[in-house]
């Protein structure tokens, strides 16, 4: 038992850190190479199926010994690994022009991977050792892991990430100490204190060495703190985000994306809000003196104020508060400000309060701390403007490192509720960056043009407009068709700022591209094309990806195309790199490294192991059976992770709660797969494959109906309060992961009745599937949607029950 409970430590210490990698990583680095980096360093899962295949007969004759040393090793590189990986120069943005980089990266990989490496070396030698038990060392196993989910989520918004990290390096010294502390290791109990101080040890260390987050000197907060006299005066962490306040006395803050160069008045003092050292927000001096914001009337995002008077408003985003303080210059009459971020929150209301005028508690304010979409979907409210706020950072934004992160906040459902909430003659303005050749500005409109047209508007041409300033675009969808005085209300208030008006109803093309020139009128052009018969083949033609997204496929910031990347590369020497849309092609090159390398790990050994023997009938088999399980049961878990975002309304709450549940059912399902195999019959051998199509007709069926009914179901249900969300999803999540949990240990359990020693490979095969499957579900999923990915799961597991019959021959 104590033994088992070792490998609960080990596995909850192995997911945690894989989640606080990726919030590391993200914070360092950006999302999407994070993303990259801790893909194929999970690449240790199946590394440790190659090297316990090969030196299995060494190691299992000094199983406790091999184990423990692995779990400590586990514990040193979890907080070593990352202080010195830091240390590396590696810079994602320089990585097309300067070959060091790719050196850098792979030793990024090494010092990433060896923790996984051990910790999966410590479960595959458990799974070789007590192979009688692997259902219920595989209980442990998933058990232990759903609680690590969970328990990073909660240290997440405790404590920094720093510090959990090191919290995490305590927890494999528990699980050496574990170990010898069970009846079958039989050493000093002193030895087990021994381990448990020196991780407590780790646990206290206050070097700077291991104390310090380096930032990629080309995120936003890294720049602006080369400005003399630039400090932190403040940092917070929760699971959305790490925040640094900084305050600039010599060259002030100036933050007013897309300011009119015609405006002379002065900003007033502002505190930058810096999110994972990026996405800046500022909170801006405010004494109650409207008049002091008179510079905001400047910014494209005012121009919906100018066409409503004394306007209701939501606002999605609230952040700082910037588009607070534009609301109350231009006489709200009504303020409903939606922030996702509590501690960004606490900081405009409490901690910098008498700095920003305490803009929240102002008499016409309301503000709400909820995710954007769950909130408009549970009110009932309506309102005259609905003002969606720019938060994201330009650099990011600009290079296309959003590309994979899943945004609910502009799809077409997304659009339908928002209209569904304005008043008659309200209007739904979105404020974005301009980039040229122009993507999300284009995108947004044709996501507007899809919505209005699903929606019975005969003539979606009259109720949009659209302007640009030097460095952002504002789109206006109006819940009515635009009057001609409202049109000329427009056209002046782009001629008083030397903004250009991109498309209004019965817009001539001599009225376009005035001001800030570009080679082309692109966005008026575009506009047109999308408004005309040949819509979609200018959407097939265009060089960057402007389909609309769907909840079904919500990669809003995916603009890559494949076609368009032999042209841009061919400007790479006359500045075109920045042209390319990053986090597509780094994903594909991610899913074409862990491939390359999952074959390496797996043909050697089995290579080694056909030099060493004849028994080689079934190893075809065993090699597909895992390989169509470790792709099946994280395409559902990440389909399903993606799924409840929307349902849950709040990202953080969707991965513990999923993740969680996913792990923790399976691991019951896994300790009942055995006793189901023993009650269809006495010979396991036999009774396993039916056991198996047993389970396998679970998960067909409990996932086939919820691809029917989860999108009407949560639908219904998302009005009801964040508690009763989370236990209906922990229910509806229970049975399809209790027969999820089964599939493993019966195929393993098969496997070491016909040769024992194809355990470790076959722990090596899962583990290198394991690597690939997330990739791919992502790459299907942005091309084909999540029912797809479910559907190709169910495949999979439909195979895998046909493929273990002959695994057991």
């Amino acid at each position: 038992m104590l033994f088992r409970l070792s490998i609960s430590f080990i596995s909850a210490a192995v997911i945690g850190y894989e989640i606080l990698l990726m919030r590391l990583l993200s914070i360092v680095q950006w999302h999407h190479f994070a993303y990259m980096i801790i893909s194929l360093a999970l690449l240790g899962f199946g590394a440790s199926g190659t090297f316990l295949t090969l030196a299995r007969r060494y190691l299992l004759p000094q199983f406790y010994f091999a184990y423990v040393i692995n779990a400590v090793l586990f514990g040193l590189f979890s907080v070593i690994g990352f202080a010195l990986a830091q240390r590396i120069p590696f810079n994602a943005l320089e990585i097309v022009w300067d070959p060091r980089q790719i050196l850098y990266l792979l030793a990024l990989y090494l010092l990433l991977f060896v923790p996984f490496f051990c910790a999966a070396n410590c479960i595959g030698l458990a799974f070789y050792r007590f192979k009688e038990q692997i259902g219920k060392i595989y209980r442990f196993d998933l058990m232990g892991a759903g609680l690590g989910a969970v328990g990073i989520a909660v240290a997440l918004n405790i404590c920094f990430p720093l510090t959990c990290l090191k919290t995490l390096g305590l927890l494999p010294f528990i699980a050496a100490a574990l170990a010898t502390l069970d009846r079958e290791f039989r050493t000093p109990r002193w030895i087990a204190a021994l381990f448990v101080v020196c991780g407590v040890i780790i646990l206290f260390l206050r070097f700077d060495f291991f104390s310090q987050l380096r930032l990629s000197e080309y995120k936003g907060l890294s720049q602006a703190l080369q400005v003399p006299e630039t400090e932190i005066i403040e940092e917070r962490s929760t699971p959305l985000g790490y925040i640094s306040v900084v305050k600039s006395p010599a060259i002030p803050f100036r933050h007013a994306p897309g300011l009119s160069l015609t405006r002379e008045r002065e900003i007033p003092e502002q505190l930058g809000i810096f999110t994972d050292g990026d996405s800046l927000s500022v909170i801006t001096r405010y004494e109650g003196n409207t008049e002091r914001l008179a510079y905001l009337d400047g910014l494209s995002q005012a121009l919906p104020y100018h066409l409503l008077h004394y306007p209701k408003v939501l606002i999605l985003g609230a952040g700082g508060g910037s588009d607070v303080l534009l609301a109350i210059y231009h006489g709200a009459r009504g303020i409903d400000a939606v922030e996702l971020n509590p501690q960004i929150v606490d900081m405009v209301s409490d901690t910098y309060a008498r700095f920003g005028g305490n803009i929240f508690g102002a008499e016409r304010v309301k503000n709400y701390v909820s995710e954007a979409r769950g909130f408009v979907t549970k009110s009932e409210k309506k309102y005259d403007l609905i003002q969606l706020a720019l938060l994201d950072s330009f650099s990011a934004a600009s290079a296309g490192l959003y590309a994979l992160s899943e945004s609910y906040l502009y799809t077409v459902e997304a659009f339908e509720q928002y209209l569904r909430h304005l008043e008659p003659g309200g209007m739904l303005a979105i404020t974005r960056w301009l980039k040229i050749p122009p993507r999300d500005s284009l995108k947004l409109l044709a996501t507007a043009i899809e919505t209005l047209e699903k929606s019975g508007v005969s003539h979606p041409e009259k109720q949009l407009a659209l302007i640009r300033g030097w460095k952002t675009t504002t789109l206006l969808v109006k819940n009515g068709q635009f009057a001609s005085k409202e049109i000329s209300t427009i056209r002046r208030f782009c001629r008083n700022r030397a903004f250009d008006v991109a498309y209004y109803p019965g817009m001539k093309a001599g009225h376009a591209n005035r001001y800030n020139k570009l080679d082309e009128p692109y966005l008026f052009d575009g506009a047109t094309a999308l408004f005309s018969d040949e819509k979609q083949d200018f959407i097939t033609r265009y060089k960057y990806q402007i389909a609309p997204a769907t909840d079904e496929r919500p990669y809003f910031f995916n603009f890559f195309k494949w076609s368009t990347l032999p042209e841009i590369l061919r400007l790479k020497e006359k500045g075109g790199a920045p042209l390319i849309e990053w986090g597509y092609p780094v994903l594909a090159a991610t899913l074409v490294q862990a491939t390359v390398l999952s074959i390496v790990l797996i043909l050697l050994p089995l290579w080694v192991l056909l030099r060493a023997t004849t028994r080689r009938e079934r190893w075809g088999s065993v090699f597909f059976y895992f390989v169509f399980l470790g792709l099946a049961f994280l395409f559902i878990e990440i389909a399903f992770i993606q799924r409840f975002i929307l349902f849950l309304s709040h990202p953080i709450y969707a991965i513990a709660v999923v993740l969680a549940s996913f792990l923790v059912f399976a691991g019951l399902g896994s300790g009942y797969s055995t006793r189901l195999a023993g009650r269809i019959g006495d010979q396991l051998q036999k009774s396993r494959p039916k056991a198996m199509a047993l389970a396998v007709a679970g998960i067909i069926l409990v996932a086939a109906i919820y691809l029917l009914i989860l999108p009407a179901l949560f639908r219904e249900l998302m009005g009801l309060p964040d508690a009763a969300k989370i236990v209906i999803s922990v229910i509806l999540i229970a049975p399809l992961a209790f027969f999820m949990g089964m599939p493993f240990p019966l195929g393993l359990s098969q496997v070491g009745d016909v040769n024992a020693d194809l355990i470790p490979w076959a722990w090596g095969i899962n583990g290198c599937a394991s690597v690939i499957s997330p990739i791919l579900a992502t790459i299907l999923a942005i091309h084909l949607g999540f029912s797809v990915v479910v559907a190709s799961a169910m495949a999979l597991y439909l195979l895998a029950a046909v493929v273990l019959r002959r695994v057991g021959g």
